[in-house]
Formats: C-alpha cells, structure tokens, sequence
C-alpha cells in the first residue's frame, strides 16, 4: 500500500488471515484505492521495518486494467507517454520527490523575501500592453476589446516601486508566445519576481540575490533532509561572493570578442563549463549586458559612463541561465526615449509613466525562472518533468 508518506507492506498469512482477503487481493487491479484496518507488527524483510496484517479491507476505487503507464514497473516510458497519463506519473515516488523540492524551493524563497521586509504583492495577468512589445505575448478576447496574458509582472513591479512599497516580490505565472521547442522553454512557467527601491547600482542587487540565493538553498537542504527525500544529494552549497563575469569577457572566452550578440543556449553552457572550471562555484554573474542586446528592454538602465553598456546581469547555473535582471531606468525623459528606440509608442504606457510622473526613487529587480531552478537542482534532462502539467507549443492536455 501507497500513500503521500510513503509505501507499507500488507502481509495475509495462512491460517490467521480471513480466506476472502486472499481472494480479493489478488483479484484486485494495482493502483486501486483501498482502506486497510489490522495489527502493526514488526518485520525484518519488510522495507519500513514493519507490515500490516489485515483484519479489515475495504475497497474503495477499483483501477481499470490494463494500466496505460506503470506506476511500480522498471522499465521506463517516454516523457510524452508519462505526460499523457501525469496523474498516474505523479503517483511515483521519485516523480514526487520533484515537487517536494519545487514546496520547499519556493517556501524558503518565501522565508528569505519576509526576512528582509518585502512585500509579497499579485499583480494583474491579463493586460492591455506587454512590458517588452507584443511579438512573445498571447492575446485573448476581454469583452469588446483584445487583451493579452502576461509576461512578466515587469511594469506593475516598478510602478508598486512608485508607490511607496520599497521592496516587492511575486511568484506567479507568467506567458511568453514563443515558438520553442526545447528541453528548457515552457509557454506557461512560474516566475518569481522581485523589486527593490534605492539603489546605489547592479551591486547592490548581486549581493541581494546572493543572499537570497543561499539563504533558501539552506532552507531546501535542511527541509528535504527532514523529509527523507533523496534529492537533498544535489543540492548545492554555494558560498559568497560568486564569480561576476564581464559580458565582455564571455565574448572573449567564445572567441568573438565585441561580438554584441544575444547568447545562445550552446553559448551559456561553453561559458559555463570555463566559469565552473575557473572559479570553482556553479553559480556565477554574468554582468554589464551591452545596450544593443537589451534594446528590447526598455525598462534597462544604461550606464551613464558608457550608455553602449546597461547594468543588466544574468545569473547563470553550470551553463543554464535561471535569472535576470539589473537597474530599471527612473528618470522620465530617458524611460520615454528608451521606449522610442524599442520601436513602441509611449502612448501605449500611459498608467506605466503615470508613476514616474510624481517621483520614482532609482530602483531595480529580478525574475527567476523558478521551473529551470529546480529543473537543475533535481537533475531533471527536461523542464517538463519540473511542473505538475507542463505546457508547451504543442501540449494544452491534460
């Protein structure tokens, strides 16, 4: 028998049990849902350590047969199968064990954010204008006009900024349009986003995120060793400060020096293999983004000493970016004008400037993707496998 904390043997004896349990055990489908009332007694041979003999049994929903993806069996089935059928899937302990990690990563996030006095807040998710342009968004009909799912909370986290709240932070679902087909993108994800007030530059940020960083993997490795769970093993313990690396200096290491191009997936794991080999840690800053790479993003403050260069960083796991963010741009005329060079109308952003309008303190933030963190920190080959019901391009069911 099976339940959310764990398995017991059920052991029928001849002579002592019932004659009808024997027949109606094995006759009875696996994975069907049944009661079972008898004496604990301990046992050498059983797992635990104890059995259950049985005096009662009731059944309570009979299985189907034949099961369309083992639950207990050895051999393996293909993701799409174990998607297909996920509630049988995630009857499997070591399925399980993921979003017990999922619970404790987002808990302890939870715990350092209330820590350092800041505001869990819920932004809306549906929206009249994106915060990086329409070509990643999902439009939806809203009445007698046209809306679009969010994604990012990018726009209200600033102006929550604005209002006086200092320090904000948000785990929520977030949509992203894009047409990607890989082993770490999702059309439907959990981000947790955060923002902060008063900033001197991309610093203070870093080492905030360090903090926070460290603070929960703590709080995960005490919590899943608590539990028993097996993937406390590859729950790293990483150490301040971590490595930051130029952009430029990733550019170097790709043989393309002021190169100023986006980074691709085999990119990030190239930079990640050298930076792991040199500075020994898994996580490391990738810093000082140059402005022709953001220039999607509007809300990035470029450097007043250099404006080719914005104060944006990546924080980057073994070669998996799992965090971005820097400084927002808070003086009014250089917002509109960086919305300008985005090719947007600031006329679309109205209630957005509304809040630099009467005073917006220097200010900046961060998304994690929460789905690619405990992707790496599971050991998971896929980002499925990372949400109860992933979807994708092709995927809406179950």
């Amino acid at each position: 028998m099976r339940d959310v904390r764990g398995s017991t043997q059920v052991t029928l004896k001849k002579g002592s049990a019932d004659p009808a349990l024997f027949e109606l055990f094995a006759n009875l489908p696996r994975e069907s849902v049944v009661e079972v009332e008898g004496t604990a007694r301990r046992s050498e041979k059983s797992q635990r350590g104890v059995e259950l003999h049985p005096s009662r049994v009731s059944v309570i929903a009979r299985a189907e047969v034949p099961l369309p993806l083992g639950v207990v069996d050895k051999v393996g089935a293909e993701l799409d199968t174990r998607l297909n059928h996920r509630v049988l899937d995630l009857r499997k302990p070591a399925v399980r064990a993921v979003f017990e990690l999922r619970t404790s990563v987002l808990a302890g996030f939870r715990a350092a954010f209330l820590k350092r006095g800041f505001y869990e807040v819920e932004t809306p998710k549906i929206l009249r204008q994106g915060a990086e342009g329409g070509a990643t968004l999902f439009p939806v009909e809203y009445f007698e006009s046209r809306a679009y799912l969010a994604q990012s909370p990018q726009l209200y986290k600033q102006m929550l900024i604005g209002a006086g709240f200092e320090r904000v932070f948000e785990i929520a679902p977030a949509f992203r349009a894009e047409p990607s087909d890989t082993v770490r993108h999702l059309t439907e994800f959990t981000s947790l986003d955060a923002e902060v007030g008063y900033i001197e530059g991309a610093e203070d940020l870093r080492t905030l995120v360090e903090e926070l960083i460290i603070d929960t993997l703590a709080f995960v490795r005490r919590d899943l060793s608590d539990r028993g769970n097996p993937l406390v093993r590859g729950i790293p313990e990483p150490k301040a400060p971590f490595p930051r690396i130029p952009f430029s200096v990733s550019e170097e290491w790709l043989g393309r020096p002021g190169a100023e191009r986006d980074l691709g997936t085999e990119d990030e794991k190239a930079i990640g293999e050298r930076a792991v080999r040199e500075y020994g840690s898994p996580f490391y800053f990738l810093t000082d983004f140059p402005t022709a790479v953001k220039a999607h993003t509007f809300y990035a403050q470029r450097q007043d000493a250099n404006p080719a260069l914005t104060g944006y960083f990546d924080l980057d796991y073994r070669g998996l970016e799992i965090m971005s963010g820097g400084p927002r741009e808070h003086r009014l005329d250089r917002l509109v004008e960086n919305i300008r060079a985005a090719g947007l109308d600031p006329a679309g952003f109205t209630g957005y400037l509304e809040a630099f309008r009467y005073g917006m303190p220097p200010h900046g933030g961060w998304a994690i993707g929460i789905d690619r963190l405990v992707q790496v920190l599971a050991g998971l080959s896929n980002i499925r496998e990372a949400r109860l019901f992933p979807r994708d391009r092709y995927r809406l069911d179950p």
